[in-house]
């Protein structure tokens, strides 16, 4: 029982999560976290523009409380809007910007619109990136075209703390995939050693106790 609930919960969380990220598209939309609480269910969407999503006196956080309790069956729903530090680091973002600006200028300028954002992304501190921008760009027949910089994992422990988002961007010429990975600088590589002097002062006290020891007289 307690199982089947755990899940029920979770298909829930995920439907919510879904349901909001369809109905909050170019307002710069990261992702979104449910907490239960004693009050309710707390959920909270991070964002890069939260004065676009809550609206003008809040209108549109009242109409998203109100369907979503509606919807989901939800007792208490309090929506909180926390803003996101470095949109440049959050993948879903910058791929949200990057289709923003393939409908806005088209495909003829995808290779600009790759590369500058991929500079952004570099310079707000990522250790790496990789954008792929796969479909009729610019010609008529389908290509994939990828862009990268610094370094990205792609196996191991660490690749699941990479950051990575698919977006779509609907143009006349048809529907261009955007794939985004970046690793952020906070991630600890296992590879990144750091050398410490104290181990040779230890070292050093380790030989003098054992030449001190060679020193001393046997005891017969």
């Amino acid at each position: 029982m307690i199982e089947r609930k755990f899940v029920a919960q979770k298909i829930k969380e995920f439907q919510i999560e879904e349901y909001i990220t369809q109905n909050l598209q170019n307002v710069g939309h990261s992702h979104t976290k449910m907490v239960k609480t004693p009050l309710g269910e707390k959920i909270i969407i991070f964002t890069s523009r939260p004065g676009l999503i809550v609206g003008r006196k809040g209108q549109n956080i009242k109409q998203l409380t109100k369907t979503l309790k509606k919807r989901f069956s939800l007792e208490n729903p309090q929506i909180e809007i926390s803003e996101v530090e470095i949109p440049s680091l959050d993948a879903k973002i910058v791929g949200e910007k990057i289709v923003d600006a393939l409908e806005k200028f088209g495909s003829e300028k995808f290779k600009a619109i790759g590369h500058k954002i991929m500079m952004e992304v570099m310079k707000a501190g990522a250790l790496g990136i990789e954008i792929v921008i796969s479909g009729k760009v610019p010609s008529a027949r389908a290509k994939s075209w990828r862009f990268y910089s610094g370094y990205l994992k792609k196996c191991g422990d660490i690749a699941n703390s990479v950051r990575k988002s698919n977006t779509q961007a609907k143009l006349k010429t048809g529907i261009i995939g955007v794939k985004v990975s970046i690793m952020p600088p906070d991630i600890k590589l296992p590879d990144d050693i750091e050398l410490k002097d104290e181990m040779e002062i230890k070292v050093e006290e380790a030989k003098e106790a054992e030449e001190k020891k060679a020193e001393e007289p046997k005891k017969e």
